[in-house]
């Protein structure tokens, strides 16, 4: 991925590639430590106060299809290391075998995988699960992610190893900070964002990863979430 100018890159397909974690110049011990103080501290506070809404979207997830109201996927991390991560589940049981069938069968949606590993209408999606996702509740469990110190509350976010060779040489600034909840890409547009503008964003977060920085992203991700844009 080569850099045209301040905000926009271009990704190349490197494979092999070695995962080095290289750490932001703006960075301090003091002001990582500071970020996650404040991880802790709000997650801890959102998941109490979010308590109620978790027991009743629970249960509208088992009134859905009777199936488990959680799901936990394996996501790359900091330092390119695997972890679970947990969200309400959205899909059907059997989402594997949907999406499967639906990139055989319509050229179309294969297409539309392919460029950017999203799908505008996703038959995987339980009714339920197309209202979580809306509103970003399904990645409400990922507050025990944050606590566990596999995400933070802002950063990119957690990618598949199938994504890994979307950011080419450019992995290791992903690597060098821990996943998010929100980010970037998140507040500027989420799905109706390109791939690589998308990777732009967590290569310029991982090079000016500050408080201050986190703390703007955090306030933006508020509107974000309620205007729902780029949501699906």
């Amino acid at each position: 991925m080569s850099q045209t100018n301040s905000d926009t890159f271009v990704v190349h397909s490197e494979a092999p590639y070695e995962i080095n974690a290289v750490g932001s110049e703006a960075d301090s011990k003091s002001e990582l430590g500071l970020c996650r103080i404040l991880d802790i501290l709000i997650a801890a506070t959102a998941l109490v106060f979010f308590a109620p809404f978790g027991l009743l979207i629970a249960l509208g997830i088992k009134i859905c299809d009777g199936g488990p109201v959680f799901f936990g996927h394996s996501r790359i991390g900091y330092c390119g290391r695997a972890f679970r991560c947990w969200k309400f589940r959205s899909m059907f049981t059997d989402a594997d075998a949907r999406l499967r069938e639906l990139l055989i069968n319509d050229p179309v949606a294969r297409s539309e995988w392919e460029l950017d590993h999203k799908l505008r209408r996703d038959p995987r999606v339980t009714a339920i699960g197309a209202i979580l996702r809306k509103t970003s509740l399904d990645e409400l469990p990922q507050l025990y992610n944050v606590l566990r110190g596999e995400m933070s509350l802002i950063g990119p976010r957690p990618i598949v190893n199938a994504e890994i060779i979307r950011y080419g040489r450019w992995f290791q600034y992903y690597c060098a900070v821990k996943p998010g909840l929100s980010g970037l890409w998140q507040v500027s547009g989420r799905n109706d964002v390109s791939y690589r503008r998308r990777v732009a964003m967590d290569v310029a977060y991982a090079r000016s990863q500050s408080p201050r920085l986190y703390v703007r992203i955090l306030v933006a991700t508020i509107p974000a979430v309620l205007m729902r844009k780029g949501s699906y």
